[in-house]
């Protein structure tokens, strides 16, 4: 009983003093606890789907926001990634019968070698020449797959993988709690001195370079571990969706920039917010309610994201946080806007 108090005591702890502390962390909590019994209480298919795809894009966008918003290594063909494994996972799947919880994490490998050989070549180009020639992979990878249907399925794309459960709601508690999972250890990692670095060379790569930093292997590193993320979510995808062209799609790799853009770069939560709200309103409110065509639902994307940019530059969740929060200028901690000082340290906040 006494250890059991003492866990309770230790958990209400953490929660009062780190979560319910935020108005973000908080929002985010009950947001999670939210979409946690949603399917127990809704039992609609097509809203079960959205929510499991948007769980998957919201890996793959934080996965360019770990690559391109903390190292500013603009990746216009981050569906490279996303397709590799896609196509790994499948053909693995159908060819040789390999199990989901096999051939996903064989697709995240495959998505590191590419990016190992995309990082490789590209180390030296910066700015619109790195964007550019990123953007010439998941083309390649399309002539390729075109080239050789035999072994791709062509167009069409694998005809059968297996799912990853039975049914929806159990496929929808695999994916939306990896996605938590999986978005909190990029956080940390986005939080850490690898993280630090990163910002680094975003900054200002000729000075990182000149402080001692081996800048052309964190480069390599943060590649490696973008596709390792991307990797994951193109698994998971071809095991509910399908493994085929669409998964290397351009239209896929500026998605995932507009989703990115909208939340707020190198925040990591803020591309998977970002997902959560276009997402769905893109598939549910958009295209089935309103029964607005795709083109369209594109072009009023490109407007809110137009908004944005004009009056949120740093993203509408960046935006929120700074209009909720403030940091301490001495201990650096966030804290409640309406605060006159710092929760931990007593500083003076503006």
């Amino acid at each position: 009983m006494n250890v059991l108090s003492t866990y309770l005591s230790r958990f209400y702890k953490f929660f009062g003093g780190e979560i319910f502390v935020l108005p973000s962390r908080t929002t985010a909590l009950l947001l999670c606890l939210f979409l946690l019994i949603f399917p127990l209480t809704s039992p609609n298919d097509f809203t079960l789907r959205v929510l499991i795809i948007a769980s998957i894009y919201a890996i793959f966008a934080a996965s360019w926001d770990l690559l391109s918003g903390f190292t500013g290594q603009i990746n216009f063909g981050h569906a490279v990634f996303f397709g590799v494994a896609a196509y790994t996972a499948g053909l693995l799947n159908y060819n040789l019968g390999l199990a989901p919880w096999a051939t996903i994490p064989i697709g995240a490998l495959a998505a590191v070698l590419m990016g190992l050989i995309i990082g490789i070549p590209c180390l030296r180009l910066r700015g619109t020449y790195l964007a550019f020639a990123t953007l010439a992979f998941p083309l390649i990878l399309l002539g390729i797959i075109q080239a050789i249907p035999n072994i791709t399925y062509g167009e069409l794309g694998i005809p059968r993988v297996d799912p990853l459960a039975g049914s929806r709601v159990a496929i929808y508690y695999i994916v939306f709690p990896s996605m938590i999972v999986l978005g909190f250890i990029m956080w940390k990692i986005a939080d850490s001195k690898i993280g630090l670095i990163f910002h680094a060379i975003r900054e200002d790569e000729v000075t990182a370079r000149a402080s001692g930093i081996n800048t052309t292997r964190y480069k390599l590193l943060a590649f490696c571990l973008s596709g390792l993320f991307a990797g994951i979510a193109g698994g998971l995808y071809a095991h509910f969706v399908n493994a085929g062209p669409s998964t290397l799609e351009l239209l896929l790799s500026f998605q995932v920039i507009i989703w990115a853009v909208f939340g707020g770069i190198a925040t990591i939560y803020g591309p998977i917010a970002g997902v959560f709200i276009l997402y769905p309103l893109q598939k549910i409110v958009l295209t089935r309610y309103l029964g607005v065509p795709a083109e369209l639902t594109m072009l009023i994307f490109a407007f809110i994201v137009l908004i944005v940019l004009l009056f949120m530059p740093q993203g509408l969740i960046t935006w929120l946080r700074d209009k909720t929060e403030k940091i301490c200028p001495r201990c650096k901690l966030q804290n409640v806007a309406t605060r006159s000082k710092c929760r931990v340290c007593t500083a003076e906040l503006d």
